[in-house]
């Protein structure tokens, strides 16, 4: 099989929704980090196969928005493009199909990576809300008119916000906070073990400032663009386990642990990849991040999908026949603080072992200290179509300056999935 290589890679500051990313939809900010990517490896935008880009909420003025940002980031019009979208995954099936292309032959250069604006996600109305609107474009004279106007009523006026629809799992029926609160009283984790993690995830994103530069572009703000955004804007400063303590749990009002202060944040942003077989990345000349030695990903009960590392961990591992012990530095991504405590619980439990593993053995504990080392989700952002792409670049980048061999990267899916990955360096 060909080693495909991560030969490099950018993103965008990571913005809290709402705030500075405002006015940037997703093919805008994609179409930027793409450039940079391109500019920053002196690469060839003719000599792109193709881009692949995952966004969860499609924008509806740039349907294919992986085409837009391709065709925006100065990529020749006879070049391919495509969007996928595997939830909080589709940073990683971004890189994932970029490598079944290369290995099948289709493609010998992808950039690959996400871009998402849950800033502009759209608020909707009713189905029979829409209906009085498109009966009310079809009467022809004053009369109709007025008798369709007389059909509506205030809740016609409601609008209900897409982004609360996209991230509640319409087949458990449960908002993923709540899957993170079954969780939650599945493996008894408390609030303090859940907001000391997310204290910690901000402390690590503090301390790695100067490093976390190094994977970021400036982005200058519209419309003026005289203002440049540097850095991630989710992070609190002088955040303490007081305040955090004093934030009331979201998602179960009266006995629940989650609140807003141990969850990722909503967040806009892009990630973009160079992705391209090992042996060309060296015929170029470049210095790769590092290659792919296996992947997979584990379907499970939508209600507990936080719980997707715990199965998809084990597949990977099963797959490229190496052990827990054998990874020197994890990533995983910070939907919320319950979830990957509870990820570390179950790969650890002989009992879970026992009934979701072919093998019936635990896979071994994570070692904290090895992981989410510059911070993650619950202080950096989550936005949710970017960052698979992300977790892999900052992966790399800190394997490279600490000199490691081997690395893996996972995240929960929404819906009920896991995804897993495994990076290679030569150490």
């Amino acid at each position: 099989m060909k080693r495909i290589a991560i030969v490099d890679g950018v993103r965008t500051p990571f913005i809290k929704a709402w705030t500075l990313f405002d006015a940037l939809p997703a093919q805008k900010l994609g179409g930027m980090c793409v450039r940079e990517l391109l500019e920053r490896t002196d690469f060839d935008p003719a000599k792109v196969d193709e881009v692949i880009m995952g966004c969860v909420g499609q924008p509806i003025d740039a349907a294919n928005v992986a085409r837009i940002i391709s065709l925006y980031a100065g990529i020749p019009v006879d070049k391919k493009a495509y969007t996928v979208n595997r939830n909080c995954a589709s940073g990683f099936e971004a890189v994932t199909s970029a490598i079944e292309k290369i290995q099948a032959g289709q493609n010998e250069v992808v950039i690959a990576g996400g871009a998402e604006s849950m800033s502009n996600a759209p608020l909707t109305f009713s189905k029979e809300a829409a209906g009085i609107f498109m009966e009310l474009s079809r009467a022809k004279s004053l009369g109709n008119r007025l008798a369709v106007l007389s059909k509506f009523r205030l809740k016609h006026f409601q609008p209900v916000a897409a982004l609360q629809l996209a991230l509640t799992d319409p087949v458990c029926g449960l908002n993923m906070g709540q899957t993170a609160e079954v969780i939650a009283k599945k493996f008894g984790i408390s609030r303090e073990r859940q907001d000391a993690f997310a204290l910690e995830s901000h402390k690590r994103v503090i301390a790695s400032r100067e490093k976390l530069r190094e994977e970021m572009m400036s982005v200058a703000l519209p419309q003026k663009f005289e203002k440049f955004v540097l850095d991630d804007n989710g992070v609190r400063e002088n955040l303490t386990a007081e305040q955090l303590a004093k934030l009331k749990p979201v998602f179960d009002r009266h006995s629940g642990s989650v609140t807003a202060g141990n969850s990722s944040q909503i967040t806009d942003g892009a990630c973009a990849l160079l992705v391209m077989e090992e042996e060309k990345a060296k015929s170029l000349g470049y210095e790769i991040l590092g290659t792919v030695a296996g992947y997979d990903y584990a379907g499970l009960e939508p209600s507990e999908m936080g719980l997707g590392p715990a199965f998809a961990i084990e597949k990977v591992l099963r797959r490229t026949g190496l052990a827990l012990s054998d990874i020197q530095l994890f990533e995983i991504n910070e939907a919320f603080a319950v979830q990957v405590l509870a990820c570390i619980e179950a790969m650890d439990c002989k009992k879970f072992a026992e009934k979701n593993y072919p093998g019936g053995k635990p896979l071994g504990r994570i070692d904290l200290s090895l992981l989410n080392v510059n911070g993650g989700g619950i202080a950096l952002g989550h936005p949710v179509g970017v960052s698979g792409a992300r977790l892999i670049m900052t992966c790399l980048r800190e394997m490279k300056r600490r000199g490691l061999q081997r690395g893996l990267v996972s995240l929960c899916i929404g819906g009920g999935q896991g995804g897993a990955l495994i990076l290679e360096r030569n150490a």
